[in-house]
């Protein structure tokens, strides 16, 4: 029985926050559905520390969300993926993803956060979406997700410059909503096409939505945790938590860091530089 001193939004939190704790350790599940409905796939996490939604003085949102845009026909797919091979630079890709419509969320007026860091790095850092401070400053990982990932990376002797990071989406969704899995299908191509222009010898996945797209696969992130796996004959790629997670749940640092500890070991057995 709840405390009696105990609110009703904190009993609600609480019972949020173990759910989404046994979403994270074993997989996507669905609750409290009607008969008929279907199984979207989408965790419907709430919104993480790194993830805060802007509100301007009356309570709403600074960015205005909107419908959803499918495919049309004016957006040929053919198309796009020849204009995506026909980029050869990440400046060149960079542009492309400038205009590109498949990218963008349904949360109007966002900036385009499309990666940072070493260009020719041999560790690519791939995490899920933009949160609010990384929509303005057009950076990934710069809240307080970020700052923690900074001093995981600085624990295993990297920075910031030795690496290159990324997120799967590339415009942060309203709400700081899990990626739909049509948006991740939408920007899987051009992600992709990053990853090949940079041509990293290792890949860590941060968070099981970033591990769960590019391995194809909906299996839980404890389950993907803790070996290297073939990505697309050219990678490997090591799983482990989203440092936004570590914020909501230190318990899972110490995986983490078992984890983090692995990569270094495999950067290095590999002759990785720097």
């Amino acid at each position: 029985m709840a405390d009696s001193g105990q609110t009703p939004q904190k009993l609600v939190d609480n019972i949020i926050d173990f759910i989404n704790s046994e979403r994270e350790l074993y997989g996507d599940f669905q609750m409290g559905g009607h008969p008929g409905d279907k199984d979207t796939g989408e965790a419907n996490e709430q919104p993480d520390p790194e993830h805060t939604m802007n509100s301007d003085s009356n309570g709403g949102s600074s960015a205005r969300e909107k419908p959803a845009e499918s495919d049309s026909a004016g957006d040929d797919v053919s198309s796009v993926h020849e204009q995506i091979q026909q980029c050869h630079t990440l400046e060149e890709l960079q542009a492309l993803c400038e205009t590109a419509r498949p990218l963008r969320t349904d949360l109007e007026g966002t900036r385009l956060v499309f990666g940072v860091g070493n260009p020719h790095a041999d560790l690519m850092l791939i995490g899920e979406a933009p949160g609010a401070e990384e929509d303005r400053q057009g950076e990934p990982f710069v809240g307080r997700a970020g700052q923690l990932l900074n001093k995981i990376l600085a624990s295993i002797n990297f920075s910031r410059d030795d690496v290159y990071i990324a997120n799967i989406l590339k415009h942060r969704p309203p709400n700081n909503r899990n990626p739909r899995p049509e948006e991740r299908k939408r920007s899987l191509p051009f992600l992709l096409r990053q990853i090949d222009l940079v041509n990293p010898a290792l890949i860590l996945s941060l968070g099981k939505v970033s591990a769960q797209t590019l391995l194809g696969t909906r299996s839980s992130l404890t389950s993907m945790r803790g070996t290297f796996h073939n990505f697309r004959d050219n990678y490997e790629l090591l799983a482990t938590y989203h440092p936004a997670a570590l914020l909501r749940h230190p318990k899972w640092k110490q995986p983490t860091w078992e984890d983090v500890q692995m990569l270094r070991k495999r950067y290095d057995e590999l002759g990785c530089s720097p």
